[in-house]
């Protein structure tokens, strides 16, 4: 192994320009496009070797560019457009960060003849294979969805000549060892081997020891470096943890955060109380499905979202770069996981604070921190009463100025005012002049707070002016799914933009106002049957292919509802269509009291079997099931589309209809 490259050593060259890479004209023009000046530390380090064909193990902070690092070698070089078979497999731990890092490949080879698709679990196999068959270059996937292509045939591993483990420190902290093992027993031998990490745990060094030839270590200020440049602060918790962490908030008062929690449940409970208080909160877990998690983390970059409640594995691979701090309800279960955490905040040069709640029980993590990180949190005592109230004085100051900055007042009011404020009694003179509004203005006080709560954090600039972080990520919202398929809602939300409070947070949504709505209204209308919290199909971890579709209604003009309940959506009706023998009919197992609508048929038929709406005779959703009218050689694909496909959390039957009298 040769020596490795610290960041002494970049440091020392002077910050050039991408002129320094030696680029080809179309990269270098996708560069331009997408505003990149300098190339980051990571990406300088990375560019010669990788391109040389190299292994290379790579530390690296969260957020440094670490994608364009691997991403600008592979779409310049090492990938010959010319050659339509797969010749790059990436592996990342989470669907996420794979439609990310697809994202900015495909910006990155825009003008080259070079195609990359994103495989990952939760979404249909069709799109995913049609893809694959038609020459894609660079595969970007999670473990299971690759390794289930892979045992299909569907993914051919025998050209493949550069493998990437992205966030592979997160990768085997979630168990993905024994899938990454059997998916290098599909590669070549020679391929060259990447692994980029935050952290060099001791399995990524045996990784490299045992499945890298003769790699270069390219090591660079990880996450625990990082965590060294924040403000760490510690508060000890022994009864009501959320109304304890609801103190602290109040007291904190972040601008924008993300919440940490061990569990889904209590992803749901904290964003559900933040929303209580008058907060915009969402909560980020395994059961959101991707379309809804996508609006989630749009709505946190623009700036409409100040609080993102999330478990970790919610939260691997999305890069947030305005946060001012991240919160740990629960203490992660190691320092590892700490300092990932914890890197989410302070990039870029800015000031970052990471809070932790601190159980008895999470006392020994907290030492273990201190050993191994040299992270040393300040511990603070939980909000007295005087320091609430304190923060309600704020509140009402701030909203007294806010007020009157807008009165135009005279020379001869200034005038007054001075000469009041010279009196003995002036102090008495103003309380009395407090009273006397506030008398008049019973809710004052409580608007004032809300008023603060209701406060929305800044939007990420769409454009950075110099070097990328994580550059697809602060350039535009994210699209719904990388195949556009999870289009649609779970019936358990009510909006077509966001969850609503029983998904995520009422006020999360986007059409509502930036002000939430006072608490004693939300509380009134959570009492009067928000239900309980949803619960949806799908799953943030990456899993084995079902087959099966996730769809749910949007907002669309209702249908027209029959005296039985049922909504007919029909252009022809079976009777006219069966007498025709080049017409067949489909019955489908969902009706309108499931969310089935025609619209939503109608966009499974286009994206899964691939006919147009003129294409179906007609669609009669009726209450408890539905019937189709296509042409007859169009039936067994659009059997095969409808059939196990998941319809507002429910999954679907279909088959040929039987006559009907």
């Amino acid at each position: 192994m040769t020596s490795p490259i610290t960041d002494q050593t970049v440091a020392e060259e002077p910050l050039p320009t991408f002129d320094a890479l030696p680029l080809s004209p179309p990269v270098r023009q996708a560069v331009d496009e997408l505003g990149y000046v300098h190339p980051t530390p990571v990406q300088r380090a990375v560019f010669e070797f990788a391109a040389r064909g190299r292994d290379l193990v790579v530390q690296a902070r969260t957020g440094t560019g670490k994608t364009a690092a691997f991403g600008l070698p592979l779409v310049n070089s090492l990938v010959r457009a010319e050659e339509q078979r797969v010749q790059a497999l990436i592996l990342c731990p989470t669907r996420e960060l794979a439609l990310q890092v697809n994202r900015e490949l495909t910006q990155l080879a825009k003008h080259l003849s070079v195609s990359v698709t994103a495989v990952y679990g939760g979404a249909p196999m069709g799109k995913q294979v049609r893809e694959l068959e038609e020459g894609a270059q660079i595969v970007v996937g999670t473990p299971g969805r690759v390794l289930d292509h892979l045992g299909r045939g569907t993914l051919d591993p025998t050209h493949i000549r550069s493998f990437v483990l992205d966030e592979s420190d997160e990768m085997l902290s979630m168990g993905f060892l024994p899938q990454i093992t059997e998916i290098l027993s599909y590669l070549p031998e020679q391929r060259q081997t990447l692994l980029f990490s935050a952290t060099l745990p001791p399995a990524i060094q045996r990784m490299a020891e045992t499945r890298l030839k003769n790699p270069e270590f390219v090591t660079l200020s990880g996450d625990h470096i990082g965590a060294l440049e924040i403000d760490h602060y510690v508060y000890m918790v022994f009864g009501d943890k959320v109304a304890d962490f609801l103190r602290i908030i109040e007291v904190e008062n972040p601008e924008s955060a993300v919440v940490f929690c061990n569990t889904k449940d209590e992803t749901k409970r904290v964003a559900s109380a933040l929303s209580d208080e008058g907060f915009s909160a969402a909560w980020l877990n395994a059961d959101l499905p991707q379309n809804d998690r996508e609006k989630v983390m749009a709505q946190t970059r623009e700036g409409k979202l100040r609080f993102l409640v999330a478990t970790d594995v919610a939260a691997r691979g999305i890069d947030i770069s305005h946060l001012t701090h991240v919160i740990n309800y629960d203490m992660p279960p190691s320092a590892e996981a700490y300092v990932h955490r914890t890197g989410r905040t302070g990039r870029a040069g800015r000031t970052g604070t990471a809070v932790s709640l601190i159980a008895p029980a999470d006392v020994g993590h907290l030492y273990y921190l201190r050993l191994t990180y040299k992270v040393r949190p300040i511990e603070k005592s939980l909000p007295s009463n005087r320091e609430l109230k304190t923060r309600q004085e704020a509140d009402m100051v701030a909203s007294f100025a806010e007020a009157f900055a807008k009165v135009r007042v005279t020379s001869e009011d200034r005038a007054l005012a001075r000469r009041l404020l010279t009196l003995d009694e002036a102090e008495d003179i103003v309380a009395g002049l407090l009273r006397s509004h506030l008398g008049l203005h019973p809710d004052a006080e409580a608007d004032a707070s809300a008023a603060r709560r209701a406060k929305m954090p800044p939007a990420v600039a769409a454009t950075p002016a110099a070097t990328p972080a994580t550059p697809t990520a602060a350039r535009a919202p994210a699209p719904a799914a990388a195949d556009g398929r999870n289009r649609g809602k779970s019936p358990s939300t009510t909006r077509s933009d966001t969850p609503t409070r029983a998904g995520a947070s009422s006020a999360a949504r986007s059409d509502a106002p930036n002000r939430p709505e006072p608490r004693r209204r939300r509380r009134r209308e959570h009492s009067e049957g928000d239900g309980d919290l949803p619960r949806y199909s799908t799953s943030d971890m990456d899993a084995p292919a079902t087959g099966t579709t996730t769809r749910s209604n949007e907002e669309r003009p209702a249908p027209a509802r029959q005296p039985n309940g049922d909504t007919t959506d029909t252009k022809k009706d079976w009777k006219t269509h069966r007498s025709d023998p080049s017409l067949a009919e489909v019955f489908l197992s969902v009706g309108s009291r499931d969310g089935a609508s025609q619209d939503l048929i109608l966009e499974i038929l286009e994206t899964d079997a691939g006919l147009s709406s003129s294409a179906t005779d007609y669609v009669n959703v009726r209450q408890r099931h539905s019937f189709v009218g296509v042409q007859r050689k169009d039936l067994e694909k659009v059997i095969a589309a409808l059939n196990g496909a998941v319809i507002a959390g429910k999954q679907a039957m279909a088959e040929e209809a039987r006559p009907r009298n």
